[in-house]
């Protein structure tokens, strides 16, 4: 890291939150790349308090090439330069930061006081008066606005000396400004809550260092609030008991605390409104008005009365004719519905023709009010949890579909949503497609987004893994039975002679058979020990090496272990692409990265239109400077490597990371080693992505075992009985 120093041009860029993209005018560096620079101007991105066109600074950082715009400096940390020479002070209190100093008044300020002018500004601002010219006005003036100028600074050197970095201390002053040492000294925990990118463990780490007492009240408060929200997060609870939250305080906290104490910081809290208790359940406030949100809505839609349409089963028929499709009794029903009612729930397992269901229901829509294709992307929004599934969505109705953070405009660096209860979208009807995936805070939010006269329309399977985030939002949907449910049972994808599909069916029925292997093609067993797992794998990815990155795919409950997906990944590379003199190749911790490598998105990059889970194909890797392309379905991205942790190899993926995806040939491992991470549900939605050939290698005890386990489907919610009790 070196550093540029130089004057500040103009801003290109800027975010609330401080972080500017600009032009820098270089007059000195100590960088030999950065020479070629001097007395030019150059690009440069960081987090800033405050720049003006006057002062000098001095950035420290590094030069980057960026994906996008090219050579860049990076800035890490800043100071600025204080005004030594006359001209440079006159320049500055003439600059327009203080007002009524013009030039004339500004040089002979500096011609009295000389290079003391800012101390004595600061110390004796009394001194001014005795300057011809000068009014008591303005020595109020200079010295409040300078006092200001230099207290902005310090106080970002102070949050650094503290332990922040320059960018979150440029966050943390830009939310406080002048009320931020206040803030600090009174409860540094306090930045948790108001600040997105602020974690219990980076400031428990600061306020530590600061000597603050480990059993401190702020910070037991503090820790609950972080305690449920990990559990939250880890189990998909929507509430917690007290004595399970203070069971987890010694070992977050590291040390003990009386249940005294204990019980004053929840009460606190309750005060406070930060969490809420109801007959002994613990929610977070945020957690709890979520459903409360969602039963709300759901009470009101329960209440609106049936839309009217008199023919409406002869333009069900008339559907038939379109699509050249016989549709069964659910299905009519379903597509039937859709209309009638200004909410439904439309559920199946696979190959039940939701699908089928979803291109009907919008055909039916758009004929009965008469609609044409440009009115049906103005009123209605197809919307999925993930990139692949509205991708799924949008090329199987040939309508646009959107992921539920892209069309709420997602801000990624606050996490807020744009369209929210203040700023409702326009549309009249909602379509959601594998509404499994969705937790109960992204529903909240996508219902906060809605008119209350929305039309809206769930579809998924929820025998699938529930949400990432907390909540089981379909399930509890579905198993209040109050609301208006159509479920889909009779087989169609793949044929009803289809074994896969037979399997998942065994599976949701509690039921699994051993003969139902190895009697076709479309169905294999491998039997065979932990140790033997990997030899399969490879031998059968050997026969389907030529097949398309986006036909095949491994599925592994866990990254670890023997046959986990780091190991798996690290062996296929060699099958699928092997080393070449051709393809260059570059080294990321411990991957190597080759050109042709299949790999998975691991994050989303709204700006580049990727998203978490997006699979796609390193097109081209440069060593100097260090880059990685990555075509995913004809976007190209371009990767850095402060980037090269956003995406992994992906010849095996979690299961997890598979929903909303389908793949003609699917091999999952199943072995005792994983036993922590089987259960139904999971083995349930692997099973469920093989449309044509799926192999399951391993030990058909830890199959059976998987099927029967249900611990992990358990998540508290009450989502459900809130249901239940306000519509009844």
């Amino acid at each position: 890291m070196g550093y540029i120093k130089g004057q500040f041009r103009k801003s290109i860029f800027s975010t609330d939150n401080g972080y500017i993209i600009g032009i820098f005018k270089v007059v000195d560096t100590d960088i030999e790349d950065v020479q070629i620079y001097l007395n030019r101007t150059i690009t440069f991105t960081g987090y800033f308090h405050e720049l003006n066109e006057i002062d000098t600074y001095k950035l420290f950082g590094t030069l980057v090439e960026h994906p996008k715009y090219g050579e860049q400096f990076q800035v890490e940390s800043y100071e600025r330069c204080i005004p030594e020479d006359k001209d440079s002070m006159v320049e500055f209190l003439s600059s327009g930061l203080f007002k009524g100093i013009g030039e004339a008044k500004a040089k002979k300020i500096v011609s009295v006081l000389g290079k003391d002018t800012f101390n004595i500004i600061l110390n004796n601002p009394s001194n001014l008066i005795l300057i011809p010219t000068v009014t008591e006005k303005n020595a109020k003036v200079l010295h409040d606005k300078l006092v200001e100028y230099e207290s902005s600074y310090e106080t970002i050197i102070y949050l650094s000396k503290l332990g922040f970095s320059t960018k979150d201390s440029m966050i943390v002053y830009n939310k406080y400004k002048s009320k931020t040492l206040e803030v600090i000294e009174n409860n540094i925990y306090t930045l948790i809550e108001d600040i997105y990118e602020m974690s219990f463990k980076k400031v428990d780490l600061i306020a530590l260092k600061s000597n603050i007492e480990k059993d401190d009240s702020n910070r037991v408060s503090a820790s609950i609030l972080y305690i449920m929200d990990e559990l939250s997060n880890t189990y998909g609870h929507s509430y917690f008991y007290k004595e399970e939250i203070y069971s987890y305080l010694p070992r977050v906290l590291n040390t003990n605390i009386s249940e005294d104490k204990y019980d004053s910081c929840l009460n606190i809290l309750k005060i406070d409104l930060k969490i809420i208790v109801k007959q002994d359940k613990y929610y977070l406030f945020d957690m709890y008005e979520a459903e409360k949100n969602i039963k709300e809505r759901f009470i009101l839609l329960s209440h609106e009365k049936d839309n009217k349409c008199s023919d409406i089963d002869e333009r069900v028929i008339s559907l038939e004719k379109y699509f050249d499709i016989t549709y069964n009794k659910l299905q009519k029903e379903a597509i039937k519905k859709s209309f009638v009612k200004q909410f439904l729930i439309i559920t199946g397992g696979p190959g039940t023709g939701k699908t089928t269901i979803i291109k009907a229901i919008l055909e039916l829509y758009k004929d009965i009010k008469k609609y044409s294709n440009r009115d049906m992307i103005d009123k209605i929004a197809l919307l999925a949890p993930t990139g692949r599934a509205a991708k799924r969505m949008s090329e199987a109705t040939s309508y646009p579909a959107s992921t539920i953070h892209r069309f709420l405009k997602w801000n990624k660096d606050n996490n807020t949503f744009q369209i929210n209860e203040y700023n409702k979208s326009k549309v009249e009807f909602v379509l959601i497609d594998e509404a499994s995936m969705i937790d109960t805070y992204l529903f909240s939010n996508l219902l906060k987004g809605l008119s209350v006269y929305t039309k809206i329309i769930i579809v998924g399977d929820y025998d699938q893994l529930p949400s990432v985030g907390p909540g089981q939002v379909l399930s509890d949907l579905i198993n209040s039975k109050v609301l208006e449910v159509v479920e889909l049972k009779e087989l169609y994808r793949q044929g009803k002679d289809s074994n896969i599909l037979t399997l998942a069916y065994d599976i949701h029925n509690d039921s699994l058979k051993k003969d139902i292997f190895n009697i076709a093609d479309d169905l294999t067993f491998i039997e065979c020990s932990n140790n033997e797992v990997m030899d399969n794998i490879e031998d059968i990815a050997n026969t389907y090496k030529d097949l398309s990155y986006k036909d095949f795919q491994i599925l592994a409950p866990m990254y670890k272990t023997l046959n986990g997906i780091d190991n798996i990944n690290n062996r296929l590379q060699n099958i699928f692409n092997k080393k070449s003199n051709i393809k260059k190749e570059l080294v990321s911790g411990d991957v190597i990265f080759r050109e042709g490598d299949k790999v998975i998105q691991l994050t989303n990059m709204p700006d580049d239109n990727v998203y978490n889970g997006d699979i796609g194909i390193i097109k081209k890797i440069s060593t100097k400077p260090k880059e990685i392309h990555i075509d995913f379905d004809g976007n190209l991205v371009r990767y850095t490597p402060s980037n090269f942790n956003k995406f992994r190899l992906a010849y095996a993926i979690s299961i997890h990371k598979s929903q909303g995806s389908e793949f003609d040939v699917v091999i999952i491992p199943i072995v005792n080693n994983f036993r922590k991470m089987l259960y139904k549900k999971l083995v349930y939605t692997g099973i469920t992505r093989s449309k044509k050939k799926l192999y399951i290698i391993g030990e058909y005890s830890s199959l059976k075992t998987a099927v029967k386990n249900i611990s992990n489907d358990l998540r508290r919610t009450t989502l459900k009985d809130f249901l239940i009790n306000g519509i009844n």
